[in-house]
């Protein structure tokens, strides 16, 4: 599985290093194997930052870009990131809700997505198939014969963003269809929220962070090891959370479970 940092993140705690050095300390403590991931960086210094760091994988979104702006600043920052042994996904298609409006009417060409693939040299791509960042209903509706079309017209995983909209039974379909990482974050801060809420709204008076914030991370465990499971229904498996591929022009591995190429599940 993977611990995703986005760029986001990163500004909320005032910068990279503090939250990368903790996650990383947690995947190699980890007893399964974690990638850690910078995601959403459209930042090219915050993707330097993060291969000084150890990150083994990054997620570098140009996808506001022209196409052809896109292609050049893509292939820039893979190649740069393979020289160093670093995975790389990248989007095309620009996924909606990134900036709190759900638009989830774009998509992805699929000839235009080979395309991209070949002239970049990602190893992931994310791509616009009906889904929405940020949503708190699950009731997104996917395209799945696109998702079938584009997999089979790329040489790479495709990458599902705005998974937390997503019903179940879909998010087990789009692993069949081809999709093989699903970013899930949105529902784990609702399920996060509510536990926190059910224990001030019961103790009021409660003000020590530990005790609800553990309520949250304790709430958030069983909804992880749901999801996996669901997950594993639709076809990706603990083999591949070991890593989607290494990067193209570079195979070697980074060391311990941090250094893992990268995996499934925003």
């Amino acid at each position: 599985m993977v611990l995703q940092i986005s760029q986001n993140c990163v500004a909320y705690h005032g910068g990279l290093e503090p939250i990368a050095a903790a996650c990383l300390a947690i995947a190699q403590a980890a007893a399964v194997p974690v990638a850690v991931h910078l995601d959403h960086a459209s930042d090219v210094t915050l993707v330097e930052a993060a291969a000084a760091l150890g990150l083994c994988s990054v997620m570098f979104d140009a996808s506001a870009l022209p196409y052809g702006d896109n292609v050049r600043a893509t292939a820039e920052v893979a190649a740069w990131c393979h020289e160093r042994g670093i995975w790389v996904e990248a989007e095309l298609g620009e996924i909606g809700g990134k900036d709190g409006v759900h638009s989830p009417s774009a998509r992805t060409d699929p000839a235009e997505a080979a395309r991209y693939v070949a002239a970049t040299g990602v190893d992931a791509l994310a791509v616009a198939v009906g889904s929405s960042h940020a949503m708190l209903t699950r009731d997104a509706v996917l395209d799945l014969g696109l998702i079938a079309t584009i997999s089979r017209a790329v040489s790479v995983p495709l990458v599902l963003h705005g998974s937390s909209g997503v019903p179940d039974r879909d998010l087990i379909a789009a692993v069949q269809a081809g999709m093989t990482k699903i970013n899930i974050a949105t529902q784990l801060n609702r399920v996060f929220t509510a536990a926190v809420r059910r224990i001030l709204s019961a103790e009021p008076a409660a003000v020590d962070p530990r005790k609800y914030g553990a309520a949250g991370r304790d709430a958030i465990t069983p909804e992880v090891t749901r999801l996996l499971r669901l997950l594993a229904a639709g076809g990706i498996s603990q083999g591949t959370a070991a890593g989607l591929r290494e990067p193209a022009a570079d195979r070697r591995a980074r060391g311990g479970n941090a250094g893992e190429p990268l995996s499934p599940v925003e």
